[in-house]
C-alpha cells in the first residue's frame, strides 16, 4: 500500500483531487463530489478536531473487535460499503471549500509525519500503529477517488 506520509503519495492524491470538478459524477454510490470530499475529511476531523462524538465504551469495543481489522488492512473496500452515521454527508456542500479542506488535511498529515502517528489514539479504534493509520487514511481516499474515476 502506498504511504500517505510521503510527499510523493500525498502529492499524487492531491493531483487526483485537483482533477475533480464540481460536475464529476460518481461511478457508483449516492454522494455528489462535494459530499464525497466532505466525507473523506471526516476521518481527518476525528484526528485534528473534536467536532465528532466519541463512541461510548461498548461501541468502541465493538468497533475495535469487529470493524478495525477491515478498516486498517490492505484489502480495498467494496463498492457501496456501509459507513458510520457521522460519516454520512446528506446536505449540499461547497465543492471548492471541501476540496481545499481535504487537501489541507492531507498536507498536514504528511508534514506531521509517520512517527507522530505511531501509537496515536483513534477515537474509534484506540491506539494504532502508523501502518494502520496509513492504511486507513490511504485506502479510504483511494476508494472514494476511484468512485469518482480519478
Amino acid at each position: 500500500m502506498k504511504n500517505i506520509f510521503t510527499a510523493e503519495t500525498s502529492n499524487e492524491l492531491i493531483a487526483r483531487i485537483n482533477s475533480l470538478t464540481n460536475e464529476t459524477q460518481a461511478l457508483w454510490g449516492k454522494m455528489h463530489v462535494a459530499q464525497m470530499l466532505a466525507h473523506c475529511s471526516v476521518t481527518y476531523e476525528t484526528i485534528y478536531t473534536n467536532i465528532h462524538p466519541k463512541p461510548n465504551r461498548f461501541i468502541k469495543f465493538i468497533l475495535k473487535k469487529f470493524v478495525k481489522k477491515y478498516v486498517v488492512n490492505e484489502k480495498p473496500y467494496k463498492k457501496s460499503s456501509q459507513t458510520a452515521p457521522y460519516f454520512i454527508i446528506a446536505d449540499e456542500r461547497d465543492f471548492e471549500i471541501e476540496k481545499q479542506k481535504l487537501i489541507d488535511y492531507i498536507q498536514q498529515t504528511q508534514l506531521i509525519g509517520e512517527t507522530n502517528f505511531e501509537g496515536k489514539e483513534s477515537i474509534s479504534f484506540g491506539p494504532m500503529t502508523s501502518t494502520e493509520w496509513n492504511n486507513m487514511l490511504y485506502k479510504h481516499l483511494d476508494h472514494h477517488l476511484n468512485q469518482f474515476g480519478v
